[in-house]
This record gives structure tokens, C-alpha cells and sequence, in this order.
């Protein structure tokens, strides 16, 4: 009988079998452990704080003085309005080369601003003749240009003056 006893023998219910650690889900699990741990604990490189420009100081220019700050050959963009020269470097897209306002760089940009207008026409024609005195602009136009100027006050840094060659200013600039 104890020979038929061994015969009836089953197998040990799937519950009872041991399972091993390495199951899939196991696996998975101990993979997103260790990536998790491996994000929170990797090496962050240094931040690099940007440089900063160099220091502008403010200076007296004449429209000859003023021309070459067009934005060509590595310059910065300076454009004039009413007298005030502002820094519009950061704005290189509009007021640099090829950009809509690119004839108004390195210039006296009032007339064009207040009347609207990019043409050639409205930029002073002789660099060394004296400013223009806006003469002939209606009250419309002034607003307008009083627009653009607080505008550029907002946004940019004024660097300088504009001065008609010749001027007391201009010769006490170039000592």
C-alpha cells in the first residue's frame, strides 16, 4: 500500500512553486529604479553665465561719426532720432542690414519715422551740411515721430548725441 500511496502523488499547486526575483515586471521595475536614481544623481555641468557686452559710453556724434555704426562688418546698429542715438543692436533684424529699417542705421532716422517712409529721400543727402530741422512736418507727423521716440526710449539704450559737423560740440567731442 505504501507503493500505492506514492503513485497518487501530486504535483505541488503553481501557488506553492517558487517563483524567482528575476520576473519581467521585476526587471522593468529594476530598470526604472536605477535610470530614475541615475537622473537625480548625475553630474550637472557648470552654468556659464552669458558675457556681457562691453560698457557703451555715452558720446557726442556727428552724421560722418555716425554712418559706419550700420551693422555691417561686426558693428553695432546706432540710428538717430531727434538728436538722441540709440543702440537698436538687438533689433539687428529690422534695422540691421536687410532688414525693413536698414537704410534708417547709422543715420538720422526722424523724417523717415514720422512720415512713415523708408525711401533714400527722407535721409539727409549731405553727411556734412547741417541736421535736419524737421521743418515742413505736420502735427500728424510729429505725434507719429514723438511715437517712434518713445518707442526706441523704452526699448533702447541711448548712446549719444547727434551734432552738425562743425558745431562747438562736435570740436569739443573730437579733443
Amino acid at each position: 500500500m505504501a507503493d500505492n500511496a506514492q503513485d497518487y502523488t501530486a504535483p505541488p499547486p503553481e501557488a506553492a512553486q517558487a517563483t524567482t526575483i528575476a520576473s519581467p515586471i521585476n526587471l522593468i521595475l529594476l530598470s526604472l529604479l536605477i535610470f530614475l536614481a541615475y537622473l537625480r544623481l548625475r553630474p550637472t555641468p557648470p552654468v556659464t553665465l552669458p558675457k556681457h557686452p562691453p560698457p557703451t559710453v555715452f558720446r557726442t556724434f556727428t552724421p560722418p561719426i555716425l554712418k559706419p555704426f550700420n551693422g555691417e562688418k561686426d558693428m553695432p546698429v546706432y540710428l538717430s532720432v531727434r538728436g538722441r542715438v540709440f543702440d537698436v543692436t538687438s533689433g539687428k533684424n529690422f534695422y540691421g542690414p536687410n532688414g525693413p529699417y536698414a537704410n534708417f542705421a547709422g543715420r538720422d532716422a526722424s523724417r523717415g519715422l514720422a512720415c512713415g517712409s523708408f525711401d533714400e529721400d527722407m535721409l539727409t543727402k549731405d553727411l556734412n551740411g547741417p541736421l535736419d530741422t524737421l521743418e515742413g512736418l505736420g502735427g500728424e507727423e510729429m505725434e507719429a515721430l514723438r511715437g517712434w521716440e518713445e518707442r526706441f526710449q523704452e526699448k533702447y539704450l541711448v548712446v549719444g548725441e547727434l551734432v552738425p559737423v562743425g558745431s562747438e560740440k562736435a570740436k569739443a567731442a573730437e579733443l
